[in-house]
């Protein structure tokens, strides 16, 4: 007997999260697009982060006003791609993750989830570097110990979680607010020349430095991670499902976007106007370490105000782009793999892999490297950006599955221009890379490893963008098994209520079994099962993804088929964490014994996988049986 989809189909992602503001109460103009700003502000922060400080420090201290025009293209094309995300997110009901999943085999879903991860990493350690620096520059800590101390924020991340989206909204504002201000103020003590940052306007790349340094732009601007993350956080409101009601959730996220994204490109651009105004008018062309760009303000503006409100927004910066990489992180894993682990192990990871190799540069190499692994951070971030865009293109621009929602012929080539622009400048830096590796001596790992990597991603990437105009096969698991007609249970039990916990895998035929045969036909049976993602787990019962959905029609399909053998049941679906939503609705539905399938694992798995049953059963009153 076989009740529902296989194991690996419980992982679910962070899919399309709404419903947890709702927006269809709330008035016409101002109070409803009020209802509706927050999800881009979130995504806006990874838009601000430490990564971005390096490059644009880069750029205007070695270039002038040279490259302004290159922020202004990344913020155009950001707002274009999150747009998308965000069309996704509201139309199709998934994240990027999550149609990816869907849309390619696995054999080359894996890449593309390593190629994320790596991303997620990249980010990752831009944040670490960013704490470290900005301790450093405060209170002249030591920024090893700034990187260990990084370890340690996932803490406070998982605490501002539990206060719920507009509470997490409200911090990530008000660190945007502290950014923007502090530039703002030392923009005006550097008085800028205007002429310059007009004529910066016009692009022109005057050299293979500055084409690197503006690939570090817009990796640190267009964010890969971002895409993923708008897709589903654009669904934490609650909008009316129909056509009208998701034209208007379409404009009044395009709208936000736009404002969130702007702001970005001010603070991007006032740094990098910072830089040319304080360093490169002075000669110091080569000021791309944010030490050094700190320590150079207070003499060069005769303020020591303004080394103070650097150090303070790089912190701001840091810890407000963290939630970014967190919530990133678990789309993708939960996207990609299907797999879900605890929140606070998904964060460690994370963070661990951000840490070991800015610990591992500043131990081995000194202090003064961050500043090339800051831009070394966005180069990686903006390499992956194909591997994100193109199926987002692809995705939105489906007419079977976006309907009348599809991007215009318009838009759609604006699209294509942006990934091939996006694409080709990749490809011409590994190739420059390559070229100066191959120039070495003992550069056989070159032929090895770096020129097979590259031509598989290049492979890769022709896969992803061919595949969908020649195929639209889709990789959807399959729905429902329904209980097996000819299963006998055993026996009658003085049981009246049954709660049984289900996790659509082969653990659910002898679990229930198990309950049937304690209460027999005269018991009422409670079959639960829990969504377990990360947004449901931030947002608990007011999550209405589509994965919830699917899994109450999974359940309402078991408790059919037991009500057509004959038994009385009905399907209850929680949300969040399983230890407690588990006896929440144990105690709401008044049930006098809970039968739940354990799997067998313990030790490492059950750090890895969670303690449910060992957990639940000190919360219940009632007995509880494990079926094995």
């Amino acid at each position: 007997m076989n009740l529902g989809k296989n194991h690996s189909a419980t992982g679910k992602s962070l899919e399309d999260v709404h419903g947890t503001v709702d927006t269809t109460a709330r008035g016409t103009g101002w109070r409803r697009f009020l209802a509706f700003i927050g999800p881009a502000y979130l995504v806006s922060v990874g838009y601000m982060d430490p990564g971005n400080w390096a490059t644009d420090l880069a750029a205007g201290s070695g270039f002038g006003y040279t490259l302004i025009w290159v922020l202004l293209m990344s913020n155009l094309m950001a707002i274009l791609l999150q747009s998308h995300s965000a069309r996704l997110g509201i139309v199709r009901g998934q994240d990027l993750a999550q149609a990816s999943r869907t849309s390619y085999p696995p054999i080359i879903n894996i890449p593309l989830y390593i190629f994320a991860e790596i991303a997620i990493a990249a980010c990752d350690l831009a944040e670490v570097l960013g704490l470290a620096i900005g301790l450093n520059l405060l209170f002249g800590m030591p920024l090893l110990w700034g990187v260990s101390i990084a370890v340690l924020d996932c803490i406070l991340l998982l605490l501002i979680l539990n206060f719920g989206i507009r509470k997490m909204e409200a911090f990530i504002i008000s660190m945007v607010f502290i950014m923007g201000a502090s530039f703002f103020v030392e923009v005006f003590m550097a008085k800028p020349d205007v002429g310059g940052i007009v004529n910066g306007f016009a692009p022109s790349i005057p050299s293979e430095t500055a084409l690197y340094i503006a690939i570090g732009i817009i990796g640190a601007t267009v964010m890969p991670h971002n895409l993923y993350l708008h897709s589903a956080l654009v669904q934490t409101r609650k909008f009316e499902n129909t056509n009208e009601g998701k034209k208007r959730a379409l404009k009044f996220n395009l709208i936000d976007s736009t404002l969130a994204l702007n702001l970005a490109f001010f603070v991007n651009a006032s740094i990098l106007i910072l830089g040319a105004a304080v360093f490169f008018s002075n000669g110091l062309t080569e000021v791309a370490d944010i030490q050094d760009a700190h320590k150079l303000l207070e003499p060069l503006l005769g303020s020591s105000l303004a080394p103070i409100l650097f150090a303070v927004a790089l912190i701001a910066s840091g810890q407000s782009s963290t939630i970014t990489g967190t919530l990133a992180g678990q789309i993708i894993m939960e996207g990609y793999l299907n797999l879900r682990i605890t929140p606070w192990l998904r964060r460690l990871i994370t963070r661990l892999l951000a840490v070991v190799p800015a610990f591992l540069v500043i131990w081995l190499k000194g202090e003064e490297e961050t500043g090339e692994l800051l831009i070394l951070s966005q180069v990686i971030l903006s390499m992956q950006l194909g591997f994100a865009i193109i199926p987002l293109i692809h995705f939105v621009s489906d007419k079977k599955k976006m309907g009348s929602f599809a991007i215009g012929t318009i838009t759609r080539i604006a699209s294509w221009v942006t990934a091939i622009i996006i694409v080709s400048l990749n490809i011409k830096l590994v190739y420059a890379t390559i070229s100066d590796l191959l120039d070495k001596p003992n550069n056989w790992w070159v032929y090895a490893f770096v020129i097979p990597v590259a031509l598989y991603g290049i492979v890769l990437l022709l896969y992803i963008a061919i595949k969908p105009f020649v195929s639209s096969k889709t990789y959807e698991p399959k729905l429902i098994n329904t209980i097996e007609p000819n299963m006998e249970f055993a026996i009658k039990g003085a049981f009246k209520k049954i709660a049984v916990t289900l996790d659509f895998s082969s653990q659910d035929t002898p679990t229930i079994a198990q309950a049937i045969a304690a209460g027999g036909k005269e018991a009422e049976y409670i079959l639960i099962h829990i969504v377990e993602s990360a947004g449901a787990i931030t947002f608990g019962k007011d999550t209405g993804d589509m994965e919830s959905r699917k899994d109450f029609q999974q359940l309402k399909a078991y408790v059919d088929e037991l009500m057509r053998l004959g038994y009385k049941a009905k399907a209850e679906l929680g949300y969040g964490r399983p230890t407690r939503a588990i006896p929440e609705i144990v105690k709401q539905q008044e049930a006098d014994m809970l039968v739940m399938g354990a799997h067998g694992h313990r030790g490492l798995k059950d750090l890895i996988l969670g303690e449910t049953i060992n957990t639940v059963r000190h919360r219940i009153s009632i007995p509880l049986l494990a079926v094995k």
